[in-house]
């Protein structure tokens, strides 16, 4: 069971769910939106039924007589954003166009508990799988498919809240959109902005799509709506200034794979390279960098299709599997 915390108001009719801690696999920020007529919306949901349910009930504390969660939010298809849909009765889920191919793209929830708990602890993969992926039951999700899909821009109301969507290039998947709240000044990102810059400690980023370049300009698009309160997809909250802190990091790990890429040096050791250079020493999941650098290499290559979601957390798990001498099976 994963501790959850009270519900962090973070604007006028704006709240934040969190997993305690919000650091590591899984654990993503979801945003609650409630308007003063009762209308209210999700922006995300937690990675499964437990954690949704949580969520759920802290919400519906929130809201007035008669107040209802009809809509949902998705910055984007990744499991943890997308799977606690389903404890809502008929919920519209939104998302862009693009977020459908990453769908497809991941294994479904019940693949994915029967693959974890079925794993032998005593292989990298399946060692990594159980030390991080265990503590989710998703014996019993269903996966909601997004109901109303847009391309480029989307303008909402969650009853008298206006809600921007802009969906965004490749970056952290094909499928990324942020949503802004013009009259809070409220951004919620998804996870094209983790709390990792040095100031905001939380994990390594991780980037399935890209290019970094793409990741960047997300950011600098975040920045640019003029938001003062900013919502990562994973960590603590953001002022501009943090999000300019990741800038910095996303900027560094770009630099460096291109330098490694210009020197023939295969993404998998230039992963193990940024690894051991250890420049943000306060950034948990180092092995993480082993997807965004392959990332990148992909589109330094020309490359189209990513791999094999498995094939490459097997290399993660990998690394980390080398990196983690004190490991018990």
């Amino acid at each position: 069971m994963i501790p959850t915390s009270p519900l962090l108001t973070v604007a006028d009719g704006v709240h934040l769910w969190s997993p305690t801690p919000s650091t590591g696999w899984g654990l993503a920020n979801c945003g609650l939106i409630v308007s003063p007529d009762g209308a209210a919306a999700w922006v995300d949901t937690p990675y499964d039924r437990h954690m949704a349910q949580d969520f759920l009930d802290r919400s519906r504390s929130l809201l007035p007589a008669g107040g209802r969660i009809g809509r949902v939010i998705v910055t984007h298809a990744n499991g943890d954003h997308l799977w606690g849909a389903d404890v809502l009765p008929d919920p519209e889920i939104v998302a862009t166009r693009e977020a459908l191919g990453h769908i497809a793209y991941e294994p479904e929830p019940r693949q994915l508990h029967a693959m974890v708990r079925g794993s032998d602890p005593a292989t990298p993969l399946g060692w990594y799988l159980q030390r991080h992926f265990q503590r989710f039951d998703w014996s019993a999700t269903q996966v909601v498919e997004p109901s109303l899909t847009f391309v480029g821009e989307l303008d909402l109301r969650i009853g008298q809240v206006p809600v921007e969507l802009f969906g965004l290039p490749p970056a952290h998947t094909t499928g990324d959109l942020v949503a802004y709240l013009p009259q809070q000044k409220v951004a919620f990102t998804g996870d094209v902005i983790f709390a990792s810059a040095p100031q905001d400690p939380g994990d390594h980023a991780v980037h399935w799509a890209g290019p970094l370049s793409n990741v960047i300009a997300a950011c600098e698009r975040v920045l640019a709506t003029g938001a003062q309160v900013i919502i990562p997809g994973h960590g603590p909250v953001l002022a501009p200034e943090g999000v300019r802190g990741h800038i910095g990091y996303l900027e560094h790990v770009r630099d460096r794979a291109h330098q490694l890429h210009t020197a023939g040096v295969p993404a998998l050791e230039a992963a193990r390279t940024l690894i051991a250079e250890n420049t943000f020493p306060s950034l948990g999941l180092p092995e993480r960098l082993v997807i965004t650098v392959g990332s990148e290499y992909r589109y330094l290559n020309g490359a189209g299709e990513p791999p094999a979601i498995v094939a490459t957390m097997a290399d993660v798990a990998q690394v980390a599997w080398e990196l983690d001498e004190g490991r018990t099976p």
